[in-house]
């Protein structure tokens, strides 16, 4: 049993083995967090994607934005819808078609994303006529892109699909 009395040296050098095994074991995770930290794949940002829009009729017309990754960029985008709109006010920002979150899509080198949008939903002679799509990816707003539409577009109440992986899952059913 030991003496509640122990010469100091001996207290001294108890608690610096203990400060090194402390140290050791707090700084171990942490170097092997940041290490795995500099492997992942990051979210993307609008900047890191090139994008191409195009016309598609399935489900009454609508359009289909690819997403791909700029040369020497790997990274994901969230499964929920791009931040769109077709002009400066609130009526021309696209909605969610989907109501729930859909798996991440990775892209880099070919492999792309995919989300659709209906520019009208309604079913009447409403709406007003566009010829761009202002597009980021969710949480980039400040950097969104101006994209040409291959055609002018009625807009009222737009719609957005989540980014999927497959092209024939980003077809935006209107509700």
């Amino acid at each position: 049993m030991r003496s509640r009395f122990a010469a100091p040296s001996a207290r001294l050098a108890l608690a610096a083995v203990a400060a090194v095994a402390i140290t050791a074991t707090a700084t171990a995770p942490a170097t092997a967090t940041a290490d795995s930290r500099s492997t992942a794949v990051r979210a993307c940002v609008t900047k890191d994607l090139t994008y191409k829009v195009s016309l598609k009729t399935q489900a009454g017309g609508y359009f289909l934005v690819t997403a791909k990754a700029k040369s020497g960029v790997t990274c994901y985008l969230e499964g929920v819808f791009p931040s769109a709109s077709f002009g400066s006010s609130a009526d021309t920002e696209v909605s969610p078609a989907e109501h729930a979150v859909s798996d991440r899509v990775t892209v880099s080198g070919s492999t792309a994303a995919y989300a659709g949008i209906n520019p009208k939903t309604t079913n009447n002679d409403h709406g007003r006529e566009f010829g761009f799509l202002h597009l980021a990816v969710a949480g980039d707003e400040s950097n969104a892109v101006t994209l040409a539409l291959p055609e002018t577009a009625t807009v009222d109440r737009p719609i957005a699909t989540n980014w999927h992986a497959d092209p024939d899952d980003a077809v935006p059913f209107s509700a």
